[in-house]
């Protein structure tokens, strides 16, 4: 019994070395930050009592720069399973007090292994990050460690969801690993960036701080790269629960159905006073998703960038559902450069996991101008162009009131195999809107007119009559319904519904697909 004793008491000793990381004093130095130490997070995130840590002995094989007499059981990073609201899950998160969160290769293929199992299990995998990139006493090996998880990351993409959560530096070749995945969650006083502020200064002259060149609001209004700010921990634990409620497990799976109270047949009439019938006046589709969707409950992604396009997730009936609108209080709901990418990349997201795409359309076009065409506005507009026409899971489009050009193709619309197509009698489809068609149309006639400005308001008439209005369009069969808007709710329950057993049809043998990246 004495020798099973003693062995135990080796294993107590060990798992008590690994479970202290980098040791009392840092982990003391972290939460004088403000930040929780590591451990901390996971009780938050997770299930109480529900994680289970896998190769918490794992340690480096370097010898370098003296590694051979800093090594540490887990290697920097905290690797397992455990539930979120009872779902499983698994995790990986990385230590700073352990040589500053740094990728070794034993760290980074701790990381892989995750990545791989939850795959191999169907289950969503989380990455809490808080690293100084890679490990520069392991050189090449640590590079490897990096790329190692690069490629699971690559290989779980559209197969199970990945999250990433910013809680600490991520420089360097770490930044990576969350560019890969499908949502960055940013906490505010972290930092992402491949170089920091001395390498640019260093190389361009230019002095910026660790928040100007990669902070939360950076990344969240300006790059693109978050997805999500949080103004703390706790806040990214919320909005990390809140995402996996609408979303499957894996691309196998129907997303979560919740049953609702809010009744499916419910009017909407404040939509009369919210929307104007000018076409140009602005107003907030905010407000008209959270009148469709259950409870007013929609979790908008990517807030703050790109805001002439509103994406995020509802529930219409307890359907989980992507909705894509354009936001005419801001440019109109012209779609811009930036507006293409982050409707595509969601539109694609939402594609891989089974969530129907309603859209709601209000758009002038595609932003016109010198910067965004050197920008290369027809390669990223092609994007929106490409990920509606490859989704098949079931679209359901509304044209508010403009819906102009390219921008009225691009925006769900029955050409790209949208589904279901209403539109409310606002709505104005043409090629352009009717000020700008009309000066062309009749340009030598208004110039030999002996009232130029009589002749344009008459041939403006004539145009809206024709065109500024959604019966053409139906009349043609590019609109399904003529809808009274404060049915919408009620007419894309229905159509949900109808599109609950759609099949996707068989395309051409192919590898995959090219979007114009």
């Amino acid at each position: 019994m004495s020798e099973h004793s003693d062995l135990l008491k080796r294993l107590q000793e060990l798992r008590e070395l690994s479970v202290l990381g980098g040791g009392k004093e840092k982990i003391e130095q972290q939460k004088q930050k403000g930040k929780l130490w590591v451990r901390e997070r996971l009780d938050k995130l997770l299930d109480p009592g529900s994680f289970v840590e896998l190769q918490w002995l794992r340690v480096h094989r370097s010898t370098y720069f003296g590694l051979d007499k800093a090594r540490f059981y887990g290697d920097g990073v905290i690797t397992g399973y455990g539930r979120i609201d009872g779902r499983l899950v698994y995790v990986y998160a990385q230590d700073f007090t352990v040589l500053g969160g740094s990728i070794g290769e034993a760290h980074g293929e701790k990381i892989a292994k995750t990545i791989e199992l939850a795959v191999q299990t169907g289950v969503p995998v989380i990455g809490l990050y808080d690293s100084g990139g890679a490990r520069i006493q392991e050189g090449v090996a640590a590079l490897h460690g990096c790329g190692k998880i690069f490629n699971s990351n690559v290989k779980a993409s559209g197969v199970i969801p990945q999250i990433a959560v910013i809680m600490g530096p991520c420089a360097g070749a770490a930044a990576y690993s969350p560019a890969l995945m499908d949502f960055v969650i940013v906490v505010k006083g972290s930092y992402m960036f491949i170089t920091g502020p001395e390498v640019v200064k260093a190389a361009t002259g230019v002095s910026v701080t660790f928040e100007q060149l990669g902070g939360a609001d950076v990344h969240g209004s300006i790059s693109g790269v978050a997805h999500f700010v949080a103004e703390s921990e706790e806040e990214a634990f919320t909005i990390i629960r809140r995402l996996l409620s609408y979303l499957p497990s894996n691309c196998t799976e129907e997303p979560p159905y919740v049953a609702t109270e809010d009744p499916v047949d419910r009017r909407i009439d404040e939509l009369y006073e919210i929307v104007p019938l000018d076409s140009m006046k602005p107003f907030n589709v905010k407000r008209v998703i959270e009148l469709i969707v259950d409870n007013g409950e929609f979790l908008e992604v990517h807030a703050n960038y790109a805001k002439s396009a509103v994406v995020g997730f509802g529930r219409i009936g307890g359907y989980s559902v992507c909705i894509v609108a354009n936001q005419p209080e801001v440019n109109a709901g012209v779609i811009d450069i930036d507006a293409s990418n982050k409707i595509a990349r969601f539109v694609r997201f939402c594609d891989a996991f089974n969530l129907p795409i309603v859209t709601l359309v209000d758009t002038p076009g595609f932003m016109p101008g010198v910067d965004q065409e050197h920008g290369g506005i027809i390669k990223h507009g092609a994007k929106i162009l490409h990920a509606y026409a490859e989704a098949t899971v079931p679209k359901i489009t509304v044209v508010m009131r403009k819906a102009y050009g390219g921008a009225y193709i691009a925006m769900g619309s029955l050409s790209l195999n949208s589904d279901i197509n209403y539109a409310w009698p606002t709505a104005e489809i043409a090629v352009m809107g009717p000020e700008g068609a009309v000066r062309i149309l009749y340009r030598k006639e208004m110039e030999k007119a002996p009232d130029p400005e009589a002749l344009f308001r008459e041939k403006l008439k004539e145009y809206r009559e024709l065109f500024a209005n959604p019966y053409r369009a139906a009349e043609l069969g590019y609109i399904d319904d003529v809808i009274d808007p404060a049915q919408t709710r009620k007419k894309v329950y229905e159509a949900l519904v109808a599109l609950s057993t759609k099949h996707a049809e068989p395309t051409p043998l192919r590898k995959h697909s090219n979007i114009p990246l």
